[in-house]
């Protein structure tokens, strides 16, 4: 999928950088790519979205369903580099209250 990237492991952290629109039409492409990783690498994952564009409702609830797995394996999730329009968004929605965004 080239809208994730998996960098790999970084001083503990499996970094994975997004890109374009990650919306209904690929989201569960995307949630399948991050778990293929993660599941190669199991860690606390840093999400660099500073090349992703666009997200829509559904990709929200996927962020929600990684996060569900990732705390159920003891992990956390973190996104870094969001753009104010996304960054927004998870706000609205009151996602910064259960996940961590920088």
């Amino acid at each position: 999928m080239e809208e994730v990237k998996i960098i790999g492991l970084e001083e503990g952290v499996l970094k994975i950088a997004l890109f374009g629109d990650i919306d209904l039409g690929n989201a569960d492409a995307f949630y399948q790519a991050v778990l293929d990783g993660y599941k190669t690498t199991p860690a606390n994952v840093v999400f660099d979205c500073k090349e992703l564009n666009f997200i829509d409702s559904t990709t929200l609830g996927t962020f929600v369903k990684i996060l569900k797995a990732l705390k159920t394996d003891g992990f956390s999730m973190k996104l870094v580099n969001l753009q104010p329009k996304i960054k927004k968004l998870f706000v609205i929605c009151s996602l910064d209250s259960i996940m961590e965004i920088a």
